[in-house]
């Protein structure tokens, strides 16, 4: 089914022109405090937002699907329905996983066949897609759903350093993108290594190998993200992602506001509407200093760690690895742990560091440093990887390591999607009387317990079985 949604204007052909992606209400605000913004925090403020000028928001995808269902009990499809309501200008834009959709594991190619073509349907303009390990067989299923539905599909490069990870490797698969339908191209930098010179010379060498748009994204963790802009900017990117500033620095992007004026004083001015962005950027102040109190927002992740340029850590990972050690009360291995996640990262073929390979790399590294043994104790999804199941190790795993992790068993190199046997019927079937509608049936296709949590407590509110009970409990 095509998009019922009237999709907004076509590319703006100004020679020159910068453009900028709004991150703020989605990855600003995942970054920076575990996705909690609110669909009550983000409403009023949209109408303004969608006057700035920009060439895309992001508002949906990444994690904002899962907290939606697990924390602020929202229906994510309703967030993307009442934001597109709003949103009449500019185009809406999303980031998906590619065969791991919004989840933590490959899906077959019928349920990412659907979720594609509903999030069109549903508002979505522009579709990101990324792997994590750069293996573009993880992304042909998406890229075809997404063209077929009339998306613009942007394909993402996970950006990071290694033997292997050249400038050479990255116009390689740049035009394998492009082979493959891309209509633009996104260098990813998650963790915020990026340099300035490094992104001056990989922009300069992609523009000089495609014709398409390159849009550049990263994160202020390590402290280098604006300076890493002006470079990219030199060398002739199209479009640069920020967040509205209070949404902005430290784990997450840099700041809307100072790099729009920067750039208004130079031939590639943005041209944005400078008092819309004010309005919006005072309307999140108290949001954030709300959010700031209660901890939800914890301040270490507005600090520069430049740390991150050794260690190619991003932010969510940083406070992800010292949670754990918290947990088991072994704060004091903390830069043990980081000083083995490079490591582990060798063994492992040299993953990108992005979801859920970040997760998985650190978790091993606690584990090794935790048990005093490198690999005595292996996560499942560690074992998936070296199995073949996440997708290709950009550098071959040694026989050693894999032996360690796997012992004898064969390593699969097919594509992942191609082993995986579940259909949407199987799917409905399984919550038969709760689903109310295919999204609903996608929602729990990615997201089960949470999902089914949600519709079961969705049902009860509906016949009024939430208020009886709160009634007895009064009485008695």
């Amino acid at each position: 089914m095509r998009s019922t949604h009237k999709h907004v204007k076509k590319e703006d052909d100004t020679v020159g022109k910068l453009k900028i992606t709004e991150t703020g209400l989605r990855d600003g605000h995942q970054s920076l405090m575990a996705t909690r913004l609110r669909l009550d925090e983000i409403l009023p403020i949209l109408e303004t937002m969608d006057s700035v000028g920009y060439h895309s928001m992001e508002v949906w995808g990444g994690a904002t699907f899962d907290s939606c269902l697990r924390f602020l009990n929202e229906d994510p499809w309703t967030r993307l329905r009442e934001i597109r309501k709003r949103v009449k200008n500019t185009k809406l834009q999303m980031l998906l996983r590619g065969q791991n959709l919004l989840g933590y594991r490959h899906y077959s190619d019928e349920v990412v066949d659907r979720f594609i073509s509903k999030s069109i349907e549903n508002g979505i303009d522009i579709i990101r897609l990324f792997d994590a390990l750069n293996d573009v067989r993880n992304l042909e299923t998406s890229m075809k759903v997404i063209k077929r539905e009339g998306g613009h599909c942007q394909c993402a490069i996970s950006y990071t350093t290694s033997i292997v990870h050249t400038l050479d490797y990255y116009v390689d698969k740049v035009k394998e993108m492009e082979q493959m339908g891309a209509d633009s191209i996104c260098i990813k930098d998650m963790a915020g290594i990026l340099t300035p010179q490094n992104a001056y010379d990989l922009v300069k060498r992609l523009k000089e190998s495609t014709k398409l748009p390159i849009e550049l994204h990263n994160h202020c963790t390590s402290g280098v993200a604006s300076m890493a802009y002006m470079r990219a900017v030199d060398a002739g990117v199209d479009i640069i992602d920020t967040a509205i500033s209070p949404l902005s620095g430290g784990t997450s992007q840099p700041p809307t506001e100072p790099l729009a004026m920067a750039f208004s004083e130079t031939k590639r001015n943005p041209g944005l509407d400078t008092d819309a962005l004010n309005q919006a950027a005072a309307y999140f102040k108290p949001i954030r200093d709300k959010y700031v109190q209660d901890g939800t927002l914890n301040i270490k992740v507005l600090y520069t760690e430049p740390k991150t340029l050794s260690y190619q850590v991003p932010g969510g990972m940083l406070s992800n690895l010292l949670s754990q050690l918290q947990t088991s009360n072994a704060q004091d291995k903390y830069e043990q742990v980081l000083a083995e996640v490079p490591r582990v990262r060798a063994d492992l073929g040299f993953p990108p560091l992005v979801t859920p390979l970040s997760q998985m790399v650190g978790t091993q590294a606690v584990f090794n440093v935790l048990t005093g043994e490198r690999y005595k104790l292996v996560p499942k999804e560690i074992k998936d990887y070296v199995r073949g199941l996440y997708g290709k190790a950009p550098v071959e795993i040694s026989a050693d390591i894999r032996k360690k992790i796997i012992g004898d068993e064969q390593v699969i190199t097919v594509r992942p999607a191609d082993l995986i046997d579940e259909s949407m019927e199987s799917i409905k079937k399984e919550i038969e009387g709760l689903y109310e509608s295919e999204e609903d049936v996608l929602s729990y296709a990615l997201f089960p317990q949470v999902a089914k949590k949600f519709f079961e407590d969705r049902k009860k509110s509906a016949s009024g079985e939430d208020d009886v009970i709160s009634l007895n409990v009064s009485v008695g």
